[in-house]
């Protein structure tokens, strides 16, 4: 079936054919170019509203055509302008084409827009609720429902001369939600919270630099829809990962200066010395599989944005779990990620992506490729090539769990590193082995092809999930208020209650607790690699249970400021300054237990508790030692005389360690006790033993014994 072709042409402005190069909507002084992408349509219409967003005021046919981009030019269009598109060509989803021009589609490349989804059938580009389903034609106009694309002023399109954040030392990530972290935060001045410039407020910096943060990374902040299953049950999409939008910020965390707030968030953020990454999602998109709406890149060339089931092209390949799959192989949706992903970094300053089910933008017809189109492009690109790049290394599709499997300027979210902590902590039998090698930066996984410690981002808990407090509080997950039957989210939490399930007034167990979300920070950050902390998780933040807050814009996702853990946060700030001073717990080469030329010492040393090798082959063995050193083939320049003994007793029971031997003039200090809420270095006495306490962490370094008496 054909969608009618309506040709207007427009009396208002004089238009002429424009330039294909740029896509998007570019104001260069006196007019607008246009071009757009679709190699299946058979006519693109620019759609121009009134200032409201209310009344189409005009529509004008593209008139050129170079290759699959459709382009005009119209004499002064100035910046502000509202539009939107209407492609026309065949609606046949049994061959893979949703063309209908009923439908208005928002601008892949708009960098703003005007006004917000509403959800209505409209939007779909069928029959809602017709017996033919997605084969029925709907001929009800979408427009109404749907944002604007707006023209952009060209100076918020201008390259930043920015520098990149100064970190000395520091390399822990903050994973945070713009307005989950701000909302509640007291000390946010009221009429920002929740906006992207809460996010540089003084409040949010001091806090950010009291934990050594280097760099935060904020969850999905492209533009998204709610989907209509959660506006159903008076939910929203809290997360963001439902993309509609690739150049254009969510509206919905807008402060008071909209676009230009964000650039001066960024920008300040960095000048105190924190970067700011972007979680990105490129593997799928807002319009879901084929029941769901016409947004955008669907309705311009359904076959080229999306991968369709060979033989079967009316239904979308689904290895992302969300319905649809982006066809990043594509040529040109391949360039529509790399000129997103530059506008990031080149027009709002942003230093990095962490790319949501990473696996799917890197697959070719084929499965996953290490030198398919898109990791070719990214480690070429002479822009992307200088950010950090984060994968989470994952799909649902055929193999694509690639754990370990990313090229060298890729670092990876390391599941397997939450998982074997949580497990070992728990007291799962037979996790200490994996607990050792996740300590030394998870080398089983990422040394190859030369990749370094830092290639393994450690995590205890993300916005996926329970959360520190709750891995404590909770065995069970309790997600009743998603609306899907407590059936939604992780079953394999590795969580332990300790003796309750939820909050309690016991001394004992909280005691317990506390002391267990210690042992989880000291893991964190006495293991080599990157860690990354979840926002809240520093301060006792619960979700109540919940550990899949996707829908959950309320308290049980905002973080609950008023409920700080200040003992807490001052044991992570204390454990931060810890790595920050001690280069050997943050070295970019992989352990080995090889000699370092100079002192003949291995660079990591296991020991049981007599300082007596480990007998790795002990199925009952679960308490550790670990002596930590400048790895042995680190060039001159970066080896340092630090030296960090690392006591992990899981027992209940206290038991007394056999320190290493010191080097005349030195004596071990105990610098970290997870025993004790409030942590103050001490000077062990000048035997060669140290006790602990059962269930804890401990860390000594030697210092220069200064009374030799």
């Amino acid at each position: 079936m054909s969608s009618p072709i309506r040709t207007n042409h427009s009396t208002r402005y004089h238009i002429s054919g424009g330039k294909p190069h740029a896509l998007g909507a570019h104001f260069d002084g006196e007019g607008t170019n246009f071009a757009v992408f679709s190699a299946n349509a058979s006519q693109i219409d620019l759609c121009l509203f009134s200032d409201d967003g209310r009344r189409e005021i005009d529509r004008i046919t593209l008139p050129e055509r170079t290759g699959p981009v459709w382009h005009a030019y119209v004499e002064g269009l100035k910046p502000g302008t509202l539009y939107g598109y209407r492609a026309h060509g065949i609606y046949a989803p049994e061959q893979g084409h949703r063309f209908n021009s009923n439908k208005l589609l928002l601008d892949p490349y708009t960098r703003e827009m005007h006004g917000k989804w509403t959800s209505s059938a409209t939007l779909f580009g069928y029959q809602k609720g017709a017996s033919g389903g997605d084969l029925t034609f709907g001929a009800a106009d979408s427009a109404s429902c749907v944002p604007k694309s707006v023209v952009s002023d060209p100076a918020l399109n201008q390259f930043l001369r920015t520098e990149a954040a100064t970190i000395n030392g520091r390399d822990l990530i903050y994973e945070a939600h713009v307005k989950g972290l701000t909302k509640l935060h007291p000390q946010v001045p009221e009429e920002i919270r929740g906006t992207y410039e809460a996010l540089s407020s003084d409040a949010m910096i001091d806090h950010l630099l009291s934990l050594n943060v280097s760099a935060i990374e904020l969850m999905p902040v492209h533009a998204f829809i709610d989907d209509e299953f959660l506006i159903n049950r008076g939910l929203k999409n809290y997360w963001g990962y439902n993309t509609a939008g690739f150049f254009a910020l969510e509206p919905r965390y807008m402060g008071p200066n909209g676009l230009l707030g964000f650039r001066s968030m960024v920008q300040r953020l960095k000048e105190s010395g924190i970067k700011v990454y972007l979680d990105v999602v490129y593997n799928h998109t807002a319009e879901g599989n084929q029941n769901g709406p016409t947004l955008s890149f669907r309705g311009l060339d359904n076959a080229s944005y999306y991968r369709l089931i060979a033989g079967q092209p009316r239904y979308y390949v689904n290895d992302t779990g969300t319905g649809n799959t982006v066809n990043v192989a594509h040529p040109y949706v391949l360039r529509m990620v790399l000129d997103s992903l530059r506008y990031w970094v080149q027009c709002m300053g942003i230093d990095g992506f962490r790319f949501d089910l990473a696996t799917t933008v890197c697959r070719e017809e084929h499965g996953f490729d290490l030198y398919g189109g898109f990791l070719d492009a990214i480690r070429q690109d002479p822009v992307l090539q200088k950010v950090k790049l984060i994968a989470e290394p994952w799909d649902i599709g055929p193999g694509g769990y690639r754990l370990g499997g990313f090229p060298p300027e890729f670092s990876e979210w390391n599941d397997s590193y939450r998982d074997t902590t949580r497990r070992y902590w728990k007291g799962d039998p037979q996790t200490t082995p994996d607990l050792a090698s996740r300590l030394l930066g998870s080398a089983d996984k990422f040394d190859r092809a030369g990749r370094r410690a830092w290639s393994s981002v450690n995590f205890i808990s993300a916005h996926d999930g329970f959360t520190l407090a709750d891995i404590v509080r909770y065995n069970n997950r309790h997600n009743l208020a998603n609306g899907e039957n407590n059936m939604d989210g992780h079953g394999a939490n590795y969580s332990d209650n300790c003796g309750f399930e939820g909050d309690t007034d016991d001394p004992v167990i909280n005691a317990r607790r506390h002391r267990r979300q210690r042992n989880f920070i000291a893991t964190l950050f006495f293991s080599q690699g990157t860690p990354m902390l979840l926002a809240g998780d520093e301060i006792g933040n619960s979700q109540h249970g919940n550990n899949n807050a996707y829908c959950q814009d309320n308290e049980i996702g905002w973080v609950s400021w008023d409920k700080t853990d200040d003992n807490l946060k001052a044991f992570v700030s204390y454990l931060s300054d810890f790595r920050r001073d001690h280069k050997t717990l943050r070295q970019d080469r992989f352990l080995h237990g090889a000699k370092r030329p100079e002192d003949d010492q291995p660079d990591v040393r296991w020991t049981d508790f007599s300082g007596f090798p480990l007998q790795w082959r002990d199925p009952g063995l679960s308490s550790i030692c670990v002596t930590l050193r400048c790895c042995a083939e680190a060039p001159t320049y970066e080896t340092n005389d630090d030296v960090v003994f690392l006591i992990f007793n899981r027992s209940n029971v206290a038991a007394s360690v056999v320190l290493p031997p010191h080097p005349e003039g030195y004596h071990w200090v105990r610098a970290v006790d997870t025993a004790l809420q409030v942590q103050s270095p001490k000077r062990e006495p000048r035997d060669e033993t140290t006790e602990v306490s059962g269930s804890s962490v401990v860390a000594l370094i030697l210092e220069v014994d200064t009374d030799p008496s």
